[in-house]
């Protein structure tokens, strides 16, 4: 995938190097109040679709924490109507992904998930989470960034998508805007981080908002 030329090196190898903390699932529920802060003040309304980011370990003990997690999740299928499935790359690197209409049942599930595998020990295994959303008129975000104006109408379906990306070993969130071919609206991003500063704990140091490229122009990162 093309989203692992990125996520290898700043999500794996080298953020172990750079951990700021251990995994901290309880983070994930500052997203139950951003949800209704992007839509009320951005204009922006969920995707209806979140993921976690994991990698993995040959042990029996990992398998079995990784059915744990998938158990959790059937039972919300169950009970919220939240589906997931699995995918997995050449690298190594595996997403749970998780679709609801309903943000909040979004966030519980990312966070069962997540606290999984902090119960079973494999905390240090969780890369990260992410969470989709998309303008609610359905028009194109505001142009800028590197982007421009280059190819406007190919990208117009991606820059209608903002993504909030939190990182387990920085103990962070930062904003990701894709637009058009592995470019990203920084403009959008900026005013992502200064309406929800405060209210999700954003990374400081912006030369570590790592963008997670999708395979295809306007496809989420983890697709």
């Amino acid at each position: 995938m093309g989203i692992f030329d990125s996520i290898k090196s700043v999500l794996g190898t080298r953020a172990e190097a750079d951990a700021a903390s251990a995994a901290d699932p309880e983070a994930l529920f500052g997203m139950s109040t951003a949800y209704v802060t992007m839509e009320a003040e951005l204009g922006y309304e969920s995707a209806g679709a979140a993921a976690l980011c994991f990698s993995e370990v040959d042990s029996t003990a990992f398998a079995d924490a990784v059915d744990e997690v998938e158990a959790i999740l059937r039972a919300g299928e169950i009970e919220t109507g939240t589906e997931f499935r699995r995918r997995s790359d050449d690298h190594g690197y595996h997403w749970v992904i998780l679709e609801d209409d309903d943000p909040e049942d979004l966030v519980t599930s990312v966070h069962f998930a997540a606290d999984e595998f902090v119960e079973q020990g494999f905390g240090s295994r969780l890369l990260a989470a992410a969470f989709g959303f998309q303008k609610i008129d359905g028009e194109a975000a505001e142009s800028g960034g590197s982007s421009g104006d280059r190819g406007a109408s190919a990208s117009r379906a991606s820059t209608d998508r903002a993504y909030w990306i939190y990182s387990f070993r920085r103990g962070a969130y930062y904003p990701f805007c894709p637009t058009g071919d592995h470019d990203r609206n920084t403009r959008a991003e900026f005013k992502l981080r200064s309406v929800l500063d405060g209210e999700l704990e954003i990374e400081d140091d912006e030369s570590r908002w790592y963008p997670l490229w999708p395979d295809t122009t306007g496809g989420h990162p983890w697709e």
